[in-house]
């Protein structure tokens, strides 16, 4: 029987220490991946004054665990000139550029420069969007934040509206007072869709329910295929990290098994040690055996004695990290329900506020149109003498396009309204 050594005990224990992390780390970057905000679209190209926020981590193969680097973790701003400038990773050229391929390029000059070994985990989210500006024949012209779906008619409601006079006073008021309602109507319907998912998730439900508001709307099955997507996206998160606790679990529960048939293939070695020892005994009394003998019988019984007491203590361990991950595992799902439970007061409070933002427009509404009934007619494109256009730069060019009301806008879009004297 070949006898097995404390350190080869523990490397083989380290070794399975650091395949269990790199699995649950894994696991964890794809969490965050996941969680990434709305607004880091996979295909959307960077440009000046787009802001990102920058994470690096590396794998730390002695200690087991991933190291986040604070240093270069943070938030960056693209220059003027289409460049991150993020410490040791230098000036990185974001202009026209993804996400995804920044974040590879991180990782490439950081190894480079820093002479790692191994390739660091870096990840590029968009915090914000550059923004788009508004021109013209409204209310305020200047620079507003970009928002995910942002359209003429929003940007429009941002700058005021048209401008007032005092003959069209209350048809602008009717105009913005619309246009807000319009915006608000599509917030609450995502606030709506968003609650039942909500609700379905912490409900374990595999489906969501249409609520009663959207049934008869047109966009409800979008609304609601978006929020289905991020159900299951969450859900195959979740899924990931629990499977890597119980692979933990797994593994340790192999090794203590390991451990213990080593256990009683030393504990053998040593009964039949003794037992020699023991008939030898008498032997070695009377003169019969040498006394090295006996000598080396006893140091092989103090040695298999001390490797007992490895495995004892290698075993006890293995226990102790299955009881932490079953911990882990326990934490981890009261802490997902928790998160739910604070998700859906926060988008209940979000949904009461616009009820009363719709409840108030419709007042102001009500209001514009008992002193110009005819502003209602004037929400029509046809009524209304507003021409939009929109000036935007791509890949060095820059075009002006015609627009209508409800054409969606990208980041650093220049929205020009004009309205046609002789038709108005």
């Amino acid at each position: 029987m070949i006898p097995i050594s404390p350190s080869d005990v523990c490397f083989a224990v380290q070794d399975r220490f650091a395949l269990a992390f790199r699995v649950l780390g894994g696991c964890l970057l794809l969490l965050a991946l996941m969680y990434a905000p709305a607004a880091r679209a996979a295909d959307y190209e960077l440009g000046p004054m787009d802001k990102v926020t920058v994470r690096v981590v590396e794998w730390q193969t002695a200690e087991g665990t991933f190291r986040e680097w604070p240093t270069i973790t943070g938030d960056y701003r693209v220059g003027p000139s289409g460049t991150l400038s993020l410490p040791f990773a230098g000036e990185i050229e974001a202009g026209g550029k993804t996400t995804s391929d920044i974040a590879k390029e991180i990782a490439k000059n950081l190894r480079q420069k820093l002479g790692l070994v191994d390739l660091p985990e870096a990840s590029v989210e968009i915090s914000e969007f550059r923004p788009i500006f508004v021109s013209g024949d409204v209310q305020t012209p200047g620079k507003y934040a970009f928002e995910p779906e942002m359209t003429v008619l929003k940007a429009v409601s941002l700058a005021g509206g048209m401008p007032r006079s005092a003959g069209q006073r209350f048809e602008r008021d009717y105009f913005n007072a619309r246009g807000d309602y319009d915006v608000i109507v599509a917030q609450h319907d995502r606030l709506v869709v968003k609650l039942a998912r909500l609700q379905a998730e912490l409900a374990n439900a595999q489906e969501i329910k249409v609520p009663d508001d959207l049934i008869q709307k047109s966009e409800a099955k979008r609304l609601i295929a978006d929020e289905v997507a991020i159900m299951q996206s969450r859900k195959s998160a979740l899924d990931l990290q629990l499977n890597g606790l119980n692979e933990l679990k797994t593994l340790y529960t192999n090794e203590i098994s390991s451990l213990e048939k080593k256990m009683d293939v030393q504990n053998r070695q040593m009964d039949l040690t003794r037992k020699e020892l023991k008939s030898i005994g008498g032997l070695a009394d009377q003169g019969l055996v040498v006394n090295s003998r006996v000598m080396g019988l006893q140091t092989s019984v103090a040695d298999m004695e001390g490797k007992l007491l490895d495995l004892d203590t290698a075993s006890l361990r293995a226990k102790q990290e299955i009881n932490k991950s079953t911990q882990n595992e326990t934490d981890l799902q009261n802490e997902r329900k928790a998160e739910l439970a604070n998700e859906i007061q926060a988008t209940q409070a979000a949904l009461d506020e616009s009820n009363l933002k719709l409840q108030m427009n419709k007042n102001l509404m009500t209001e514009a149109l008992v002193n110009a009934p005819a502003a209602a007619g004037q929400t029509n494109n046809s009524d209304v003498a507003m021409q939009y256009s929109i000036v935007r730069t791509s890949k060095g060019k820059t075009e002006e396009v015609s627009a209508e009301e409800g054409t969606t806008l990208l980041p650093g879009d220049v929205v020009k309204v004009k309205i046609d004297m002789e038709r108005s």
